[in-house]
């Protein structure tokens, strides 16, 4: 029984070096810089620290009075959060975009190996029902046989001749 499936399991396997080659690759500095910002921003560390500070700064230009650096409503503080969403949502979504990008990658060869495995399934099928056939052969090739001798036993017919 001949099937394609080397071939096609080279094509598959020179496919996966190919990829691996590409991700191995190591991720440039801004990759880098993109998930480092996103991994602290996205934490309860940085929502802690940056609640704090904006209490400690809302305390401080209160307790100053008027006079503050920033009095009631608080521009300059609008103005500094404004610009540290500006910068931060691009970044994460930066990294966000090169997650996702790994994920189809990770999703591709998943699908590739599945593929692989059916093929392999259907191999192993193919094998099992030859097996099956050439069984069931043999138990008929050995059940002619015994009725043959059978036959002979009781006499119905002579020994040399097939029925």
């Amino acid at each position: 029984m001949s099937h394609p499936r080397p071939t096609h399991l080279r094509r598959t396997i020179a496919r996966a070096k190919h990829r691996r080659s590409n991700a191995a690759a190591p991720p440039r500095l801004a990759d880098r810089l993109a998930d480092a910002v996103a991994a602290r921003v996205g934490s309860w560390r940085f929502i802690l620290i940056q609640s704090a500070l904006l209490a400690a700064w809302i305390i401080a230009n209160a307790v100053v009075g008027p006079g503050g650096w920033d009095p009631y409503p608080f521009i300059l503080l609008n103005l500094v959060l404004s610009f540290q969403a500006a910068y931060t949502a691009p970044i994460i979504m930066m990294s966000q975009n090169r997650q996702s990008d790994l994920d189809r990658e990770r999703s591709v060869a998943d699908y590739q190996v599945n593929l692989r495995a059916e093929a392999d399934i259907t191999l192993l099928h193919e094998k099992i029902d030859l097996l099956r056939e050439k069984q069931l052969a043999e138990i008929t090739d050995m059940l002619r046989r015994a009725l043959d001798r059978i036959e002979v036993l009781e006499g119905r017919r002579p020994e040399g001749e097939r029925g």
